[in-house]
């Protein structure tokens, strides 16, 4: 479940010009010099999968806030999927959220959601009180597969 550090970058540039410089430039006519956003996502990605996890997890919170703006942070199903998504996954579980339902927990470990069945039925995941899954025992299961 390793994340390709080549992947994790390729993606933040994508996701930092369609998000942020693109809108700037349309709106304002303020173009990003590409090799500066390369250079930013290179670093982000060191830190993401750096050994430092306060910095790995303050790293995710400044870019979720910059590039997921909004009151609820509630991406689609398949972001989790992508290289940034696994490595939220992984170091941060799901920002704000206790426990999801079994297809998130299934995407956000690539796993189907009978897959996740069958892992809580056999504690390595933990059930949530008020159903799904923890996203505390998610992290902890992404981590023990590295």
């Amino acid at each position: 479940m390793s994340v390709s550090r080549d992947a994790l970058v390729e993606q933040l540039v994508a996701v930092v010009r369609q998000r942020l410089l693109d809108p700037l430039e349309i709106l304002l006519g303020i173009d990003q010099p590409a090799d500066r956003v390369r250079t930013a996502a290179e670093d982000w990605a060191t830190q993401l999968l750096g050994e430092d996890q306060t910095a790995a997890v303050m790293c995710i919170a400044r870019l979720i806030a910059a590039l997921y703006p909004g009151d609820h942070f509630e991406p689609p199903v398949g972001w989790w999927g992508t290289p940034f998504g696994r490595v939220v996954a992984r170091r941060a579980g799901y920002p704000g959220v206790d426990h999801v339902s079994y297809s998130v927990a299934g995407a956000m470990l690539g796993v189907t959601r009978q897959g996740v069945h069958d892992l809580v039925s056999r504690g390595k995941l933990a059930r949530h009180a008020d159903g799904g899954v923890t996203t505390e025992s998610i992290s902890n299961r992404m981590r023990s597969l590295e």
